[in-house]
């Protein structure tokens, strides 16, 4: 500002000197006053073009001014780029904030005043099936069709959560999706969306299965208990008493089986997997097997199976050595329960060309059907009811099989066909597989 005074102050003397220089004071007066235009002129000029500057705001480039009017570009120029710092620091915290929104489990969509999507992630999208980009601005209602979601919105009340059904896999099998919209500013909404397609599923598979267990508990403890007031109501003689007991040892047998089953699914749902440590030979597993299940032939089919028993010398599995047992015996127990007596079943062990490991148990039974194939391993899910349970099958084996193998990180394949028989394979990886090298 000084600068400014002196520049003004010097033109106008100059000017004033110049005038006295004519010998007529009123030369000086016209003299002070052209110093004080032309200082005017310039310092207008100078202002012009920090304007043009500042129009621009552009922190990179100089104006090329001088005086005072340089010093607050130059000002300007340093608060310009103190705010340009701050904007790109905001900007970076908000691409955080929605990079960490895309990558949420549930869905985010932010609606303006009138129901407008303003912005969703790409869950929310995926839930209700619309783009994220594409349909910016697009009505809500619009896109979400569902007459519940539409009464949700009319009614206001969004203190608790509703649910539609969204895209599915296939056309005729729907997702089923959570939405609550909270509101917040002035007049907006944030919806938000969860999949609880999953969570409906466990609860339905809970709750079949509490049914299936109290089923099954149910129908023994009923013929006991009928068999225990028969016997304190009414005189039997020694061979109706004995035909009863054994009646009623055969149905706590069969709870006592069913109860054992449980105790060993939740025991490898809860157990951690099995490390790879421990080894067993593949033979030595196998004829374990054939011996309890030749056994059991032999009580309950005349004539007994021919059981055929196909080796590997020198395979070795690294598995838990009780966990495979047990589902090795369900696939040839299974088989010798369902296949007639004195048919073949063959069991034994395989290396495939990918250096997978099977076992595998193939019947000459009557074969399963192909809707049947995929349920197989669900628990208590019988193809035939009433021959399960003469066999004084629970329902859970198949169930321990398949979690025996995941565990294992394998699974549990079936090929089956009606009137040929059917063969069971628990397949292992590579890794959970040794076999002995050849000597020359």
């Amino acid at each position: 500002m000084i600068r400014r005074l002196l520049e003004l102050l010097f033109l106008v003397a100059l000017g004033a000197v110049w005038g006295w220089t004519q010998d007529a004071a009123m030369w000086s007066f016209f003299g002070a006053l052209l110093g004080a235009l032309v200082w005017g002129i310039f310092d207008g000029l100078r202002a012009r073009r920090a304007l043009e500057w500042l129009n621009k705001a552009d922190a990179s480039r100089k104006a090329g001014v001088s005086g005072v009017w340089g010093e607050v570009i130059d000002r300007g120029r340093k608060l310009i780029k103190k705010l340009e710092k701050k904007a790109a620091n905001s900007d970076a915290r908000l691409e955080d904030f929605l990079s960490a929104i895309q990558a949420s489990p549930n869905g985010v969509v932010l609606l303006d005043s009138a129901g407008r999507i303003e912005w969703s992630n790409q869950t929310a999208s995926t839930h209700l099936g619309f783009e994220p980009e594409r349909d910016v601005g697009q009505y809500v209602r619009n896109l979400v069709r569902s007459p519940a979601f539409m009464a949700y919105l009319d009614a206001g009340n969004f203190g608790h959560e509703i649910e539609i059904d969204g895209p599915g896999p296939r056309p005729t099998q729907h997702s089923k999706i959570s939405l609550q919209v909270h509101p917040y500013g002035k007049k907006r909404k944030l919806m938000i969306s969860r999949d609880v397609t999953a969570v409906q599923l466990a609860e339905a598979m809970r709750r079949d299965f509490v049914a299936n267990v109290s089923h099954e508990i149910r129908t023994p403890l009923t013929v006991l208990s009928g068999f225990v007031e028969t016997m304190q109501s009414i005189e039997l003689d020694g061979e109706e008493r004995e035909r009863y007991l054994a009646l009623m040892s055969q149905q706590a047998q069969r709870m006592q089986t069913l109860v054992s089953d449980l105790l060993t699914l939740s025991r490898l749902e809860g157990s951690p997997v099995p490390g790879q440590g421990d080894w067993a030979s593949a033979d030595e597993l196998l004829s374990h097997v054939v011996q309890e299940a030749t056994g059991l032939s032999a009580a309950i089919s005349k004539p007994p199976h021919e059981i055929v028993v196909k080796a590997m010398p020198g395979l070795s599995v690294s598995c838990a050595k009780t966990e495979l047992l047990s589902a090795m015996s369900n696939l040839l127990s299974n088989a010798v329960r369902y296949t007639p007596g004195g048919l073949r079943i063959e069991a034994g062990w395989r290396l495939r060309e990918d250096g997978w490991g099977e076992f595998y148990v193939t019947d000459s039974g009557p074969g399963i059907a192909a809707e049947h194939l995929p349920r197989l391993t669900e628990r208590f899910y019988r193809v035939d009811r009433s021959r399960s349970r003469e066999t004084g099958g629970t329902g859970l084996g198949l169930a321990i099989v398949k979690h025996v193998a995941q565990r294992h990180g394998g699974q549990i394949d079936v090929h089956s066909e009606v009137g040929k028989g059917s063969t069971f394979v628990i397949a292992l990886p590579p890794v959970r597989m040794r076999e002995a090298k050849k000597k020359a």
